[in-house]
């Protein structure tokens, strides 16, 4: 029983700081010996075309704000594209983009979901280089650019970009702990493209050779993640820039970001089944590491593995009363107690950043768990339920 408690602990901090730890410190050896990698410079001279496309989905009250930052991207107008998608948008998003003459619409009434969507659109595109994002996130000026750069390498498949939560000082439990969660990931992409490759990508933004694109099943519930990934099974890597970011508000409280949440674990359980070549280490075994440290463990075991700590230090506490398991007990107690009292707190909108964070990392573990579980009942559409935002 104390083996396998230390075994659990062992993975569930690994998954969640373990990994950061020691890849940071595999980065500062890597800079040691002199394989630090070299910044890119931008050739301006040589710009690859480049298509930016936003699938949207009754979006028509941020549609002229997203077209107009679109617009507004520094980026030679004959080498770049936008083009929308609005496959089963009820309402007048499809008609407000005809009203510009810069930007193309693809526009289908019947509804498949995202990924149908995107299907639909990319044997049309000729670009040299794919851009995705959200139509509900607005990108910094040099954003394309900042992206492209990373092309120069002919080993970089697709390029990252980073998602920003904009957190007001008057924050809820799921602003705080979503903005939280996001700066810790985006330094965890940081230090993994710096030691090989970033193993996925968030749909605010991202890009792809469009050459290197393959289609995925049209049941995929996070497809930005399985398009990234599934160049990466190819051998290139998908780099990361930090200077290229989407700015979107947080979730419009717990029960939004909880649905989010679900729904990502269940397509991340999903693509886990699908992505058997990234797991396998024979083929590409820094790419597995990266993918089993960063991905798997959070989105298969961890979660039952809280539980599973916690019932056991509760036994072992009883049976040895060794101070030491007596004080994880208790730590482990104060954790989830203050995730309980940021529960009530926020249901009284009352905000103490304090209890913020535990809360939000519980929230977290239990969507893992909810996801999987939808996941096999098969009761999650790949179809995106659009979360309400602040």
């Amino acid at each position: 029983m104390i083996i396998l408690f230390w075994i659990s602990l062992f993975i569930v901090f690994y998954a969640f700081a373990g990994y950061g730890i020691f890849l940071y410190a595999l980065i500062k050896l890597k800079r040691i010996i002199g394989k630090k990698k070299e910044s890119i410079i931008l050739n301006e001279q040589r710009l690859p075309t480049v298509t930016l496309l936003i699938a949207a989905y009754n979006e028509e009250a941020y549609i002229d704000e997203k077209i107009k930052n679109c617009l507004g991207l520094d980026y030679p107008a004959h080498l770049f594209d936008i083009v929308f998608v609005t496959d089963g948008s009820n309402d007048h998003t499809p008609q407000k983009i005809q009203n510009y003459t810069r930007v193309r619409l693809y526009h289908k009434d019947e509804r498949g979901g995202k990924m149908a969507a995107i299907k639909r659109v990319m044997p049309e595109l000729t670009s040299d280089i794919v851009v995705f994002t959200d139509a509900n996130t607005y990108l910094n000026k040099d954003a394309i650019k900042e992206l492209v750069k990373h092309y120069q390498d002919p080993k970089v498949g697709a390029v990252a970009g980073e998602k920003k939560i904009m957190v007001a000082d008057s924050a809820d439990a799921s602003s705080a702990g979503e903005g939280f969660y996001w700066k810790y990931e985006s330094a965890l992409k940081k230090w993994d493209y710096e030691l090989y490759s970033n193993v996925g990508a968030a749909g605010e933004l991202f890009s792809i050779r469009r050459s290197l694109y393959q289609p995925v099943e049209t049941d995929t519930i996070i497809d930005d993640h399985m398009i990234a990934m599934r160049i990466a099974e190819k051998g290139f890597v998908i780099a990361y820039e930090p200077k290229a970011y989407a700015m979107e508000t947080a979730s419009a409280d717990s029960k939004e970001e909880l649905k989010r949440k679900i729904r990502i674990a269940a397509g991340g359980i999903q693509s886990i089944f699908r992505l058997k070549k990234a797991a396998n280490p024979f083929r590409n075994p820094i790419l597995t590491f990266q993918y089993i440290s960063h991905r798997v463990l959070r989105w298969t075991v961890t979660p039952f593995l809280m539980i599973l700590v916690f019932v056991l230090n509760i036994f072992i506490a009883l049976q040895t009363q060794h101070p030491l398991y007596i004080a994880l007990l208790v730590g482990q107690i104060l954790f989830y107690g203050l995730s309980v009292v940021g529960y009530f707190l926020e249901k009284r909108n009352l905000k103490i950043k304090a209890f913020f964070i535990p809360y939000y990392f519980c929230l977290m573990n239990y969507a893992v768990i909810a996801g999987i579980n939808r996941y096999f009942k098969k009761s999650q559409s790949a179809a995106w339920e659009k979360s309400k935002r602040k």
